[in-house]
């Protein structure tokens, strides 16, 4: 009997959590059964379109509910969770089932620190087993009390379709950037609003073109910020057409000094456009400076304003140097294949007895 690969998801919607949640369920299919437990939303629709079995549940007796079938049908189970009461609940009803299992806890990371990270402390007792998906979330949970070799760091990756099916962007043949994409939400902690105090500095920059794909608490503020001052400067709010949008830029701009990840660095790299990104958190550790893209000072206008005026003039050869940085990226670092075999390496102690 194939093990079930069950994943709880603390959320229903498709961003960057529900998305690599999916991934890896439809990537370990050839090992495991992949049951999709989450809210009602995008991601249990998404899971239908790609096959994989789900149920939703609105509250943790709900969960505890949807998940017990499983525990109570197969001698073996492998649990995956992102949300701390769904960890616990799974632990409780295995007190009593006593089935072998293997329980991973994926930690994305977030803005409110003592949800995103302090909790994860409660799992210290327990067998389970932290899987981090960056060095920087690992140096939160650590920060916030949780066991160090309890943490195990598994990078987020672009599945080999997502990266073929990309739209990409020509190769350079003309020196210097001119059109900009940001995509992010546009809340306080994504410091969106640096890029116009960087622009409030250099009015030289006015002939770059940005266009900002995202919503959030401040985008009213800023894109009247904007309009007053920098008509160059697009807030398009929310939009379904990143993957056109970044091929049809000459460069995505990063901006939060605190990202735990930053998975559209990845579709930049994918759609062939080189990334700008600040030189701390989790987005500073994806990109090698001058090689796989570029950094800037965190939280410095000033230091932004000097890149942008760097990369309008940069070379071409130095444009395409960085994009092949960031394919190299892809087929290795950030490999479906490379890191699905390390969730696997997690997993597998379940089918031994």
């Amino acid at each position: 009997m194939t093990i079930p690969l069950v994943y709880a998801l603390h959320s229903g919607n498709l961003y960057g959590t529900e998305r690599m949640a999916l991934a890896t369920l439809a990537g370990l299919r050839q090992h495991f059964e992949p049951v999709l437990l989450a809210p009602p939303g995008p991601a249990l629709v998404e899971a239908a379109r790609l096959g994989i079995p789900g149920a939703s549940f609105a509250h943790p007796r709900q969960f505890a509910q949807r998940l017990r079938p499983w525990l109570a049908q197969h001698r073996r189970v492998a649990f995956v969770a992102t949300g701390v009461a769904h960890s616990l609940i799974f632990l409780a009803l295995n007190a009593w089932y006593r089935r072998k299992a293997v329980h991973l806890h994926l930690v994305h990371g977030g803005t409110d620190e003592r949800l995103s990270y302090g909790r994860k402390r409660l799992l210290n007792p327990t067998a389970v087993k932290l899987v981090a998906v960056s060095g920087f979330v690992r140096e939160r949970l650590i920060a916030h009390g949780v066991t160090p070799a309890k943490i195990t760091v598994i990078e987020n990756f672009l599945t080999d379709e997502r990266v073929d099916s990309a739209p990409r962007r020509p190769a350079f043949t003309a020196a210097g950037i001119r059109n900009i994409v940001v995509i992010s939400r546009i809340d306080p902690i994504k410091r969106v609003d640096l890029l116009l105090d960087a622009l409030d500095r250099a009015p030289d920059l006015a002939e770059l073109s940005f266009r900002i794909l995202g919503s959030g608490w401040e985008l009213d503020k800023l894109r009247a910020r904007a309009a007053e001052r920098h008509p160059h400067v697009h807030f398009l709010g929310f939009t379904e057409a990143v993957a056109e949008e970044l091929a049809a830029a000459d460069l995505l701009l990063h901006l939060c000094p605190s990202e735990p990840f930053g998975l559209a660095i990845l579709e930049a790299m994918a759609a062939g456009v080189p990334v700008l990104v600040p030189d701390s958190g989790g987005a500073a550790l994806l990109v090698e400076d001058g090689v796989s893209g570029g950094r800037f000072r965190a939280d410095d206008a000033e230091a932004l304003t000097a890149r942008l005026r760097e990369l309008r003039q940069a070379p071409a050869e130095v444009l395409n140097r960085w994009v092949a940085g960031g394919d190299r990226a892809l087929a290795t670092r950030f490999s479906q294949t490379e890191r699905l075999a390390d969730y696997q390496g997690l997993l597998a102690e379940v089918e031994h007895d």
